[in-house]
């Protein structure tokens, strides 16, 4: 069974570095994309896609677009042409293609070449913390007309995924999670009690940083509902914000964006139970059950 690359980096940021270095030498010669569209034969929409680093990429095109951005120094070229090749190379994730959507794919990738992963949860708690019970649960409740093989793949997938907070040299993962999701009993009694000495268990780990944003506290930062931010180690790369909708996801990385959620990312932990009071909050649920 395929299984998560053991470093950060992948497919999903190799595109996501060809697209950028393609945006800035465009925009260095003062093209728009419909120029560019037009020597490769392809749409504007097409020369979006490619920057944004969300579809493959075809030689010939690479090739045809670093003619017409006038670079001719042979070792950049081939260094670019051979990252795109790189980026053409599957994910562990894509085996999974029957059951994970589309609009979903990019994300798994970013997750997996993450640095940093800051995540504000409401109704649920975030996919990386839950148990294989919880995830059943939480899967099964959401894939209504799903066949038992179906779900049992993407139960698999979402524990595969959390693969990445126990590889060397993990991500930092900092989530903030409403109490309504620790109230709400998912799977019932005994699958939320596992789930809760779970969350306890994971917070051990010095790269998990949990915080329960409390009942009392009344209106917060979160208001407008749950979303994450991933960072990567290239400097070159932009944070991405990224938010789900019942059938699709907007991946946000223009920096007046970023900076709006960034900064509600930044209040909520404020706002929120620390760590320590955090713990506390578990045990004593854990108690009651």
């Amino acid at each position: 069974m395929p299984t998560p690359e053991a470093s950060p980096g992948g497919p999903t940021v190799r595109r996501t570095l060809v697209g950028a270095q393609l945006r800035r030498l465009r925009e260095a010669r003062g093209l728009t994309r419909e120029a560019a569209g037009y020597r490769i034969r392809a749409s504007e929409s097409k020369i979006s896609r490619l920057e944004l680093g969300r579809v493959s990429f075809k030689d010939r095109d690479i090739s045809d677009l670093l003619e017409l951005y006038g670079v001719e120094d042979e070792t950049q070229r081939e260094a670019l042409v051979a990252l795109a090749r790189e980026a053409n190379n599957p994910g562990w994730w894509h085996s999974y293609d029957d059951v994970l959507p589309n609009w979903f794919q990019t994300y798994v990738g970013l997750e997996e070449a993450a640095s940093l992963i800051r995540s504000y949860e409401i109704q649920f708690l975030p996919g990386l913390l839950q148990t294989e019970e919880y995830a059943r649960a939480v899967v099964t409740a959401g894939a209504i007309d799903a066949t038992t093989d179906e779900i049992d793949r993407r139960v698999h997938l979402r524990v595969t995924r959390q693969q990445i907070l126990h590889r060397p040299n993990p991500p930092a993962f900092w989530a903030v999670v409403d109490e309504a999701a620790l109230h709400r009993p998912i799977g019932g009694s005994k699958v939320m009690k596992q789930q809760v000495e779970h969350l306890l268990d994971l917070m051990s780990l010095p790269n998990i940083t949990l915080q329960v944003m409390p009942f009392r506290f009344g209106g917060h930062a979160g208001e407008g509902g749950a979303f994450t931010i991933l960072r990567f180690p290239e400097p070159e790369l932009p944070d991405v914000v990224y938010v789900e909708q019942l059938v699709s996801a907007y991946y946000l990385d223009k920096r007046e964006y970023v900076e709006r959620y960034a900064r509600t990312m930044d209040r909520l932990p404020v706002d929120s139970q620390t760590p320590t009071d955090t713990r506390e909050t578990l045990r004593r649920i854990l108690a009651q059950r």
